[in-house]
């Protein structure tokens, strides 16, 4: 496998001493700000919201770019805490916890216990043929023509896809989520996924409010879901290990900038970190990036920023696919 990152050669550390990324970058982010984050996010993006409507209504059609831009990123860290909440480690509450990765899924057409379900696989299956969350890109079987159409529709058509690679796996015969209680709660998900989807529908048909729905919610969440693929393909697409520091790109941004949007994404590009160890909470991963920074030989170094990172993805878009089971298959 001809592309499969920035590897170690040596059994050895990737950043020497007390001079490392970890000491210089990322000790400026205070846990007050990691604490914050979500919350800051959460507030913002209802601010943006309001932004939007304001501007919509009074017609200020210049203005709905940039907000449209910036509620894209947002809801991306709304998607971001769908995941966290996946983990249990949205909020300590467990109830409100739920509240938001089911509030998160009706809107996103994916039923939380559906995900949380499949992630967990996806995090002890990693990078396997058994990862669903990677599918088909896991699968040597898979032609080359699909793998390459797969990739397409994910990157540009995610706010369909993606909820597809779910629910491919739930109806599939015979499934991998096979607990009843779970499958039942999956479906009263799914009961009220609809409700909620033909009661705002029928209000927006009945009232004309096409471009209030295109504007508030349905571009951007077009242009969020978009991100969020094309995250997940630089987090692991063309990687060819196992674990989590191999089979991951992690980000340590070496700017203030890169730091800022890290925060806003809740400490995502720590993804090496998060998969070596899931339980660790959002806003404490930046505090364990040792777990990828000292490693074995065939690990992934992690790279400075995106732009980096998605130049590495980019080589290997032409061949999607992700595991050592490539190795052997070749």
């Amino acid at each position: 496998m001809r592309c499969a990152g920035r590897r170690m050669s040596v059994r050895t550390k990737r950043i020497p001493s007390h001079n490392s990324v970890h000491d210089t970058a990322y000790n400026v982010t205070e846990p007050w700000a990691s604490k914050a984050a979500f919350p800051v996010v959460l507030s913002s993006f209802y601010l943006n919201m309001a932004a939007t409507a304001f501007c919509l209504y009074y017609e200020w059609w210049w203005l709905l770019i940039p907000l449209a831009l910036l509620s894209s990123h947002l809801m991306h860290a709304m998607l971001i805490a769908f995941h966290e909440a996946a983990h249990g480690s949205l909020r300590k509450n467990k109830w409100w916890n739920d509240f938001d990765g089911v509030l998160v899924g009706t809107i996103s057409i994916t039923p939380f216990t559906l995900y949380r379900a499949l992630h967990q696989k996806h995090h002890i299956n990693l990078a396997s043929v058994k990862d669903v969350e990677l599918w088909p890109f896991v699968d040597p079987r898979q032609p080359l023509w699909w793998r390459r159409l797969a990739a397409f529709l994910e990157l540009n058509f995610s706010f369909f896809y993606s909820p597809y690679l779910f629910w491919r796996v739930f109806f599939q015969r015979p499934s991998p989520v096979v607990n009843p209680r779970v499958r039942r709660r999956i479906w009263w998900e799914l009961v009220l996924t609809v409700v909620f989807w033909g009661a705002l529908l029928g209000i927006v048909a009945y009232y004309e409010a096409w471009i209030w729905f295109l504007c508030l919610y349905f571009i951007p969440a077009f242009i969020a879901a978009n991100m969020q693929s094309w995250r997940k393909y630089i987090e692991h697409v063309g990687l060819s290990g196992h674990t989590g520091p191999s089979a991951t790109r992690s980000i340590i941004a070496d700017t203030w900038a890169g730091r800022f949007v890290s925060l806003t994404l809740l400490h995502q590009p720590f993804h090496g970190v998060h998969h070596v160890k899931s339980s660790i909470p959002h806003d404490e991963l930046p505090a364990y990036t040792e777990l990828i920074l000292l490693g074995e030989e065939g690990d992934t170094v992690p790279f400075p920023n995106y732009r980096s990172a998605f130049a590495d993805l980019i080589k290997c878009l032409h061949d999607p696919r992700v595991g050592r089971q490539w190795t052997s298959a070749s």
